[in-house]
């Protein structure tokens, strides 16, 4: 089953109609029996998650309105504030609604009185430009993606059986035990990780075919803890790093000279036999990135993100109510015409 979600402290979030459509065809459409749960805050995109009507099966969807959480003794020795855009709120948010997908699961499994053998978590600003293989179900491991780890993990996707992803998605809950266990302050990726440690969780990590779509500018060319933006054209897999559409401006010996300058242990992914090409991540999107990205999207994902750029709150109302004909659990939002009024004049 699938869960999608996204970081409250990441700007990224905001392309959904350029990566919703992929998780939809390479994911959901690739298990046709998994359930999908969405757990989002509402703000003026929420309308794009109208395009999940197109998802086989959908089991809950929560669409609410963040509140702050009270920051305590034990959150602030564990977590770290820096390269936080939100600082520790940030990363608090980011746990709780991670950690709330999995009560919606639990709550979904109870009512239906069955267990999940497999959860898949996934991020909605994730373009992928292949399908998820069954070779990444991996008996007794949580699997992740490798690079971008920031002295951790790379926390941008993972797959495992119930019981590890119970400990995988208990970001919020597991803080005090790291407390307990002397951790300090650690950013996101190096939390989760001790939380597997702690836990005796076995991980692996294996490249896998998506990127984080992204519309934040990062320093060009990067410097050894900096980050590298790829272009959404590069072959991959890119296991989850920073991109956009864009016309390459590093290729070949370039690629080379910058990635072996990066730390491995942070920002770096993997590069070599020309899996990579960078944009300059300084620059604003250029002018025509449509064109870029419906060229290596394809003729229907790029069909769906122009339906987006026209639709109108009266089709986007009509696809909210066919997505809550569908969903057979728990659907807690505010009211459609609402969600779609917020971004849609």
């Amino acid at each position: 089953m699938d869960i999608i979600k996204r970081r409250l402290s990441d700007l990224d979030w905001r392309l959904f109609e350029l990566t919703g459509p992929s998780i939809i065809d390479k994911i959901l459409n690739e298990y046709p029996n998994a359930d999908l749960y969405l757990n989002s805050p509402i703000d003026k995109d929420s309308f794009k998650f109208s395009l999940l009507k197109a998802a086989p099966r959908i089991a809950s969807v929560r669409i609410f309105q963040p509140k702050p959480i009270h920051e305590n003794d034990s959150d602030l020795r564990v977590l770290t504030s820096a390269n936080s855009p939100n600082g520790i709120q940030g990363l608090l948010q980011y746990f709780h609604l991670v950690e709330e997908c999995l009560t919606m699961i639990n709550s979904y499994q109870t009512q239906n009185n069955f267990t999940y053998h497999w959860i898949i978590r996934t991020r909605v600003d994730g373009f992928w430009n292949a399908p998820l293989h069954p070779s990444n179900f991996v008996p007794g491991h949580y699997l992740v993606p490798p690079g971008s780890s920031y002295g951790g993990l790379n926390d941008r996707f993972g797959v495992g059986d119930f019981n590890s992803s119970i400990v995988a998605l208990s970001r919020l809950s597991l803080i005090p035990k790291l407390d307990q266990e002397g951790f300090r302050q650690l950013n996101s990726e190096t939390s989760f990780k001790a939380q597997l440690t702690t836990h005796n969780v076995s991980f692996l990590t294996k490249r896998l075919p998506f990127c984080i779509v992204s519309d934040r500018r990062y320093e060009f060319p990067p410097s050894q803890y900096g980050v590298p933006v790829a272009a959404l054209s590069s072959p991959g897999p890119l296991s989850g790093a920073k991109c956009r559409p864009c016309k390459p401006a590093c290729q070949g010996q370039c690629v080379a000279d910058i990635m072996n300058s990066l730390s491995k242990g942070w920002s770096w992914t993997d590069w070599e036999n020309g899996s990579l090409l960078l944009c300059n991540g300084h620059e604003e999107w250029a002018k025509g990135w449509e064109k870029e990205f419906d060229m290596v999207a394809g003729k229907r994902l790029a069909g769906e993100r122009k339906r987006v750029r026209n639709l109108k709150v009266g089709k986007c109302v009509e696809d909210f109510n066919e997505m809550k004909k569908k969903c057979d659990g728990m659907w807690e939002t505010p009211n459609v015409e609402e969600i779609c009024r917020l971004g849609l004049p």
